[in-house]
């Protein structure tokens, strides 16, 4: 199993490797913006970031091999007919697999999140030398979709849609004194264009409701109708200046969850009818669980995906003797089809991060619960030999 582990993590580590530089960096490399030397080392920071899929997935693929190879060769008829069950057989490779889901999660908590940043820090001074000479900013690149945009001062901005300067499901939430939300903005539409000539960008929304709070603490309601703000992106920070959540340390992203939640500042205080109080607090506990999600959905993500190692392991060796093959590509292909299916089921709590009401954070637990429930029922199964 140990050997089999290391050729299949290093051929999942270099096809992940050569997969992202042909990506990111073929391009730069063609435009003579990098050199060897700065791709040698952009590969070897790369390396942490694909041990925390190679890791789980080596471990399956040996699995499938290994046990797969030992039914076809009858070595299981032999070892029961010695008096030894299978639980007994594989209890040193479970307990392996549990040590590889301790390393799989220092890799994914620590390791790779530093070196990810260390790897695009590389890629973006590349990239700059490219841009030196252009100008202008682009309104795409300042507000991507489907995140949570906190590098702009002041400003908290979401757009679920954005479409050439057309901005759809937008929140803003205002920050003026850097501390807490004094104020929340939910929009349908709206559009951001840029001034060429002041460099700055306007924003204006339509159909706008706003939720101020005031210097004691309560709360108002204001159906704006539009609401416009103008942006200068010249003070927002470089790229590489604010990490990325999905490229932070667990620690990092624990202080970042307890920053936005200090924001939010206490549950206010307002003397209204009990109807329109319930509708305003829920309004703003959505809007909580909407900034804070994406965070809480890393953390979990980064837990769960190393207690894979486990459940791939529970699940590939029933696989592997019911398959009874010695063949090296039918694991393979199994392997790859059971991959799929655990990050395709991954994917959809990753996607749903901006959707606080399907609990996001508890679907990314989703996928490793089914993997270690069906493979301790087949392991169980295969030790009955039903």
């Amino acid at each position: 199993m140990l050997a089999t582990l290391v050729m299949t993590v290093a051929v999942f580590t270099f096809v992940m490797l050569l997969g992202n530089v042909l990506k990111q960096v073929l391009d730069l490399i063609v435009g003579g913006q990098v050199s060897i030397r700065m791709v040698a080392e952009a590969m070897l920071l790369l390396i942490p970031f694909a041990w925390s899929f190679a890791l789980p997935i080596g471990m399956l693929t040996a699995a499938l091999l290994v046990f797969g190879r030992f039914s076809a060769d009858h070595e299981l008829t032999a070892v029961r007919a010695s008096g030894i069950s299978l639980v007994s057989l594989v209890s040193p490779v479970l307990v392996m697999s549990l040590v590889l889901c301790a390393g799989c999660a220092w890799v994914n908590m620590e390791i790779a999140p530093k070196c990810r940043v260390a790897y695009k820090s590389i890629v973006n001074r590349a990239k700059e030398r490219m841009l030196d000479s252009k100008s202008g900013v682009s309104v795409a690149a300042l507000l991507p979709e489907g995140r949570y945009i906190k590098d702009i001062p002041g400003y908290i901005i979401y757009v679920e849609r954005n479409r050439g300067g057309v901005i759809e499901g937008v929140t803003v939430m205002g920050l003026p004194n850097k501390s807490n939300v004094t104020y929340s903005v939910m929009a349908p539409r709206g559009e951001i264009r840029l001034d060429a000539i002041s460099q700055t960008l306007h924003l204006k929304l339509f159909d706008a409701q706003i939720i101020k709070f005031t210097e004691d603490n309560n709360l108002m309601l204001a159906d704006g109708g539009i609401y416009e703000a103008t942006i200068d992106p010249r003070s927002t920070p470089k790229a590489g200046g604010k990490t990325d959540i999905s490229n932070m340390t667990f620690r990092q992203l624990q202080a970042e969850l307890a920053e936005m939640e200090q924001r939010f500042g206490s549950a206010p205080t307002v003397k209204l009818p009990q109807a329109e109080l319930r509708e305003l607090t829920k309004q703003m506990q959505k809007q909580r669980e909407a900034v804070t999600m994406p965070v809480r959905v890393q953390m979990h993500r980064q837990v769960a995906t190393a207690f894979a190692c486990f459940g791939f392991t529970l699940i590939g060796i029933p696989l592997g003797i019911r398959v009874h093959r010695r063949e090296t590509n039918i694991g393979f292909v199994i392997a790859l089809v059971l991959v799929v299916i655990y990050y395709g089921l991954l994917g959809i709590g990753l996607g749903l991060e901006a959707r606080p009401e399907f609990s996001p954070h508890l679907i990314v637990w989703l996928p490793t619960l089914i993997f270690q429930g069906v493979g301790g029922v087949l392991l169980w199964r295969a030790n009955k030999g039903i």
